[in-house]
């Protein structure tokens, strides 16, 4: 029974990971099947990230309301239901909205997965457990492209939602049958209600404010900068209740801890552009350089190959080596491999030019997250370290979401300014036109073959200039962790997924 039981919740955190990369190399095909723009199809990741990230500071509420066992198989039910409409949705608007249905109900059960593991397994096998546990965290990002480009590719995009709908249902039946003896007991505890409203409101309003920016050219459009108002008044109403309130949704008091709000700014920045590439790499892929979703997921994958090999060995460096130099080194390395992108990524690159920064990049990976987390757990009091958990994993979340929003839009308007640049500059064009029509095409065709020529070089200086941006980021997320001081007790990382 324990070996079923470890199999379940193993199985559920992987599925739950595999979702928040599984749709990055997907939007070109779910855009083109409910006919709207590349941009608005990431509409598809932000919004599951941001139901995610709003759900995930209630759980340890809702454990307490409805029992750890009947949460984690509700929500694995609740998974499938919305995965399965996802899969049937006829427009971008269904799609939305069962996404957010997804994510709410996929919040909550990385972390319970793990709990339930720690629960149920006796404690010399807690070692053995978490390390199956984190191996799933680790390898499902790599799998999630893969299999999102494959199944794309072959079967349709709407079997990347579908694909969940037999595994919930497995997972939820078998851990209500095997886990309902490690049930926790209920208790009626109130809910910071007002403030879970007022996280909803501004997180929604600037979530929306983002995904819509580009469509209404930001600013000049009054429905932008009303989103702008009420994210503006919302997130301060927020902060004012959340810091008065006894028992607030998300407990905002670990940020008088320098160490934690230094470690918490550093980790914002860099998994926001982390995250931000594995949605931008993918449609340059497809969008200009040709590449099918199969061969766009297996390049972007190249990053969790390294990942998981690297994973031992910045364990075993943590106990002798000061955990700001690990972050240091491995935020610096991600900026490294950015630049790396900006020199060898252009039109003409081949699959492996395209391949080798994602595995390069990965080696980083394990280096930057798990030093940054004792870091910022061990900065605050030992009874905070379960909250301090929970408003990290909410704000890397909120980063994700935001961070795509934001360089997708400075992505397709960069390729636009480059496409203006290039077209005032072109030499020879008639030239051109002339020998493709001496080949056989004609005007337009001729005419067609060139504007697609100009469009795939100013998508191509577009990625190289938003990896400028990113190596940035990155140096200076690297360079702040300095300003925290270094963790003078042993930290238990088990809370933070």
């Amino acid at each position: 029974m324990l070996l079923l039981a470890g199999a379940v919740l193993a199985v559920s955190n992987f599925m739950v990971v595999l979702d928040t990369t599984i749709a990055n190399v997907s939007v070109a095909h779910i855009a083109g099947g409910l006919g709207i723009s590349s941009s608005e199809g990431t509409w598809v990741i932000t919004s599951y990230a941001v139901a995610e990230a709003i759900c995930v500071p209630l759980t340890g509420w809702l454990s307490k309301r409805l029992g750890t066992v009947k949460l984690f198989a509700g929500g694995m039910l609740g998974f499938g239901i919305f995965s399965f409409l996802c899969g049937t949705a006829t427009s971008l608007t269904m799609l939305v909205a069962f996404r957010i249905g997804q994510g709410i109900c996929g919040g909550p059960l990385m972390a319970l997965s793990q709990t339930l593991l720690l629960r149920v397994f006796p404690k010399d096998k807690h070692a053995m457990t978490m390390g199956i546990w984190a191996m799933t965290t680790l390898t499902a990002p790599i799998f999630g492209p893969i299999l999102g480009g494959t199944i794309s590719d072959s079967w349709g995009w709407h079997w990347i939602f579908f694909i969940n709908v037999p595994v919930a249902a497995i997972c939820a039946f078998t851990a209500w049958t095997v886990l309902r003896k490690a049930e926790t007991e209920k208790v009626n505890e109130p809910v910071d209600g007002f403030g879970l409203v007022l996280l909803v409101l501004w997180v929604g309003a600037l979530q929306l404010m983002l995904d819509l920016g580009r469509e209404h050219d930001w600013f000049s459009a009054d429905i932008i900068v009303q989103l702008a108002i009420i994210a503006i008044v919302g997130f301060a109403s927020f902060l004012i209740w959340e810091l008065t309130h006894d028992r607030p949704v998300v407990d905002l008091r670990p940020f008088r801890h320098r160490g934690f709000t230094v470690s918490v700014i550093a980790l914002v920045f860099a998994y926001g552009t982390f995250f931000a590439s594995l949605v931008v790499i993918p449609q340059w892929l497809q969008g200009a350089m040709g590449y099918t979703a199969t061969w766009a997921g297996y390049a972007t994958a190249f990053n969790g190959v390294a990942a998981v090999l690297m994973a031992p060995v910045v364990a075993k460096r943590m106990t002798e080596v000061d955990p700001r130099r690990l972050v240091f080194i491995g935020v610096l390395w991600l900026g490294g491999t950015s630049l790396l992108r900006v020199f060898w990524w252009n039109s003409g690159a081949d699959f492996w030019t395209l391949a080798l920064p994602q595995l390069i990049q990965g080696a980083g990976m394990p280096f930057f997250f798990v030093p940054l987390t004792t870091i910022a757990l061990g900065a605050v009091d030992e009874e905070e370290t379960a909250s301090a958990a929970g408003v990290m994993n909410f704000l890397r979340t909120m980063a994700g979401a935001v961070a795509v929003a934001i360089s997708t839009t400075l992505w397709y308007d960069g390729a636009q300014e480059k496409r203006d640049g290039l077209s005032g500059v072109l030499h020879g064009t008639q030239a051109a036109i002339d020998g493709l029509m001496a080949k056989g095409y004609s005007l337009e065709q001729a005419r067609q073959i060139i504007s697609q020529m100009v469009d795939k070089e100013s998508v191509a200086l577009a990625t190289g200039q938003t990896f400028v941006w990113a190596a940035f980021v990155f140096a200076a997320a690297a360079s702040i962790i300095w300003l925290a001081p270094r963790p003078t007790r042993a930290v238990d990382t088990s809370s933070v997924h």
